[in-house]
């Protein structure tokens, strides 16, 4: 099974108002063709509304989206050749799966011998073929997610539109299907349009992420940029940047923590005033006191698994939280004097 020619997307200046409320405020994103854009935000950000949009269930105040160039706004949604996939699935449940599959084709006229071949393909291709004579009820939850998968692919869509699809899992069935959902996109190569509020998930789907508040996007990288270089507070914070560190930029471009001016990293020119500094956990080096950057102090120690997390004080009251992969036992203790030493290429100097 192959999907139709992927297309390229495009979303300018969309507008969204309900009432005094304004939920999209001039949105504008390209899509290229195969790629997996993800609409990452808390809830009420717009991102749902800027995909209804797309899939012709919300019709925008302003702006246009276009598929391969020609605006689709005016086009019914079942006439634009995408396919959206829902949180709950919403699987007839008085059908089996096979016909819960195939009944997009059944809709569309598609003669029944090439309509039961492609459910047929569509059922292996999730890997659900053995219970095809089933009802929903008689389904996992990840068994009726993989039905409502193929429900999506089996039209050949141009577009796929995934709004929260693993938002009813629970976390293990969860994190093997964001696998399973990158493996099945990458093999059809459909144009895809994901919305969570999961970072771990958008990271692990997305080529792109676009990253929303308010109606906005404040932010539009690859899942590496959005990690490791978050442009502002909120979404250093949103994404779970767990140091944002009170620090000030010199003019001679050094920049320092807690006074002391961290080896290898430089402020954005022109910024010579009090910044922050964010930086991950997993981004810090913890070593013996004199052998990194800035001396403390071990606060708390906690085995999470298979890394253990350390805090550290530093400086006049500012805690530093540091994640090692966990040995045999942690090589550091609660009050044994450390320093530390943040990666400068994963550290992100932002105004205060």
């Amino acid at each position: 099974m192959s999907a139709a020619r992927s297309c390229r997307l495009e979303i300018d200046a969309v507008a969204k108002s309900y009432g005094s409320v304004r939920a999209v405020d001039g949105v504008s994103l390209a899509v290229e063709p195969g790629e997996v854009m993800t609409l990452l935000g808390p809830s009420g950000c717009g991102k749902t509304t800027v995909l209804q949009s797309i899939a012709g269930f919300v019709v925008p105040d302003g702006g246009d989206v276009r598929i391969d160039g020609a605006s689709i706004l005016g086009v019914a949604p079942e006439k634009r050749r995408t396919a959206m996939l829902f949180q709950q699935y919403a699987l007839f449940p008085h059908m089996s799966v096979r016909d819960n599959v195939g009944f997009g084709l059944r809709m569309a006229g598609v003669p029944k011998a090439q309509a039961a071949r492609r459910v047929e393909e569509a059922l292996r291709l999730v890997r659900i073929e053995s219970l095809a004579a089933r009802r929903p009820a008689q389904l996992s939850g990840g068994q009726r997610q993989r039905v409502a998968l193929a429900r999506a692919v089996v039209t050949e869509p141009r577009l796929l539109l995934l709004d929260e699809p693993l938002g009813a899992l629970d976390q293990n069935l969860r994190e093997e299907m964001q696998v399973e959902l990158r493996k099945l996109q990458r093999k059809l190569g459909v144009t895809t349009v994901m919305v969570t509020h999961d970072q771990r998930e958008a990271i692990v789907l997305s080529d792109r992420i676009a990253v929303m508040k308010d109606g906005r996007v404040e932010q539009v990288g690859t899942p590496t940029d959005i990690y490791d270089h978050p442009r502002t507070r909120y979404i250093a914070t949103f994404t779970g940047v767990e140091n944002l560190l009170p620090a000030r930029c010199r003019a001679d471009g050094a920049v320092e923590v807690g006074g002391i001016a961290l080896p290898g990293l430089r402020a954005p020119e022109g910024h010579h005033a009090d910044a922050t500094v964010a930086v991950r956990s997993e981004a810090i080096s913890l070593r013996p006191r004199g052998e990194g950057a800035l001396p403390g102090t071990v606060t708390f120690v906690q085995v999470l698994g298979a890394s253990v997390r350390y805090d550290v004080a530093v400086g006049d009251g500012m805690n530093v939280a540091v994640t090692e992969v966990r040995r045999d036992s942690p090589p550091f203790e609660n009050g044994q004097p450390v320093s530390i030493s943040p990666a400068p290429a994963r550290c992100t100097v932002l105004a205060a």
